[in-house]
């Protein structure tokens, strides 16, 4: 199982109280020269405007923060966990992601929702359709996104989005095409749409729960004809190291129930080095093959460099 480290952009309040929005920045990329150089496999960053719950506190945008990373790291993976579908057109999307393939030398993972923060779509001026609405949209957006991947031109007239004979060239550099994947838990329809277009998939529950949403994902793979063990299976966790069990999960926030389902302190990376190792054996036994941590002292480099020495393997970067 690889590690992946979850940027703070300033979605969960990060950079509360700082007056200097270029130190704010810079920290970003210290984190992600730290992660570079310790052997993670990928740094991802959250596609929004404001943090949440709204609050005038420094924001990053993921794309431009990722097209500067890209050049501020040599060897780690770049990606977004998750842009939001509906605040850019999928054909644009495409567009940028080729470009940004290009810009990082072939170390982009695609990663997009279908969009859940209500609050920011009304503050931009995006209009928020319900649920079921928003995933018709994600779908057609990644028919589009990978056509223009993959096909010397795009056409596509749906309820949602319409494009005549689009081009996208250069589309990037890896191949087949830039790696897709698609966020969200949703048995009936997300889990469907990983299968039917993506190359991965992020799921945020416990290790347990991971268990049953990929034997639902398996059967959605067998249903549509396709090899489940194609699909990179991604999940999220949030680390506190601690010298006790009990220490730790004192400083579990507040705000984790609204973003980690359950007992978050029974299952994420929560406690001393060997319940951490334990919960790591736990989440790759469900499965994961990449696991996204978000450290609870998120701006601290220190942090992200000792649990790589701990958990992850120098030796085998290439």
């Amino acid at each position: 199982m690889k590690f992946s480290l979850y940027l703070p952009t300033g979605l969960g309040h990060d950079f509360a109280g700082h007056t200097d929005p270029v130190a704010a920045y810079e920290t970003i990329t210290e984190l992600a020269r730290a992660a570079d150089e310790s052997g993670y496999e990928t740094v991802w960053v959250a596609d929004h405007f404001v943090p949440f719950p709204p609050a005038p506190d420094y924001v990053f945008e993921s794309w431009t923060t990722l097209t500067a990373l890209a050049r501020d790291t040599g060897r780690i993976r770049i990606g977004q966990m998750v842009t939001g579908n509906n605040y850019r057109n999928p054909a644009l999307q495409a567009k940028m992601a080729s470009t940004l393939d290009v810009i990082s030398h072939g170390r982009l993972t695609f990663g997009i929702g279908a969009g859940w923060y209500e609050d920011e779509y009304t503050a931009y001026g995006y209009r928020f359709d319900d649920a079921p609405t928003r995933l018709r949209q994600l779908g057609e957006a990644a028919r589009i996104i990978r056509s223009m991947w993959t096909q010397p031109e795009t056409t596509f007239d749906g309820k949602h989005y319409r494009v005549h004979r689009a081009l996208n060239d250069p589309k990037g550099v890896q191949q087949p095409h830039i790696p897709l994947l698609i966020a969200g838990a949703g048995e009936k329809v997300t889990l469907r749409l990983v299968a039917e277009h993506a190359d991965a998939c992020n799921v945020q529950v416990s290790p347990d729960e991971l268990v049953r949403k990929y034997r639902i994902l398996a059967e959605h793979c067998a249903a549509l004809g396709r090899d489940y063990d194609t699909i990179t299976r991604t999940s999220t966790s949030y680390c506190i190291i601690a010298d006790t069990d009990a220490e730790a999960r004192a400083q579990v926030p507040p705000w984790s129930p609204m973003v980690f389902p359950g007992e978050l302190a029974d299952y994420g990376l929560i406690g001393t080095l060997d319940t951490i190792r334990d919960r790591i054996a736990a989440y790759q036994a469900a499965g994961v093959d990449e696991l996204l941590i978000g450290f609870h002292n998120s701006l601290d480099p220190g942090t992200v460099r000792d649990f790589a020495k701990e958990f992850i393997d120098a030796d085998e970067l290439p």
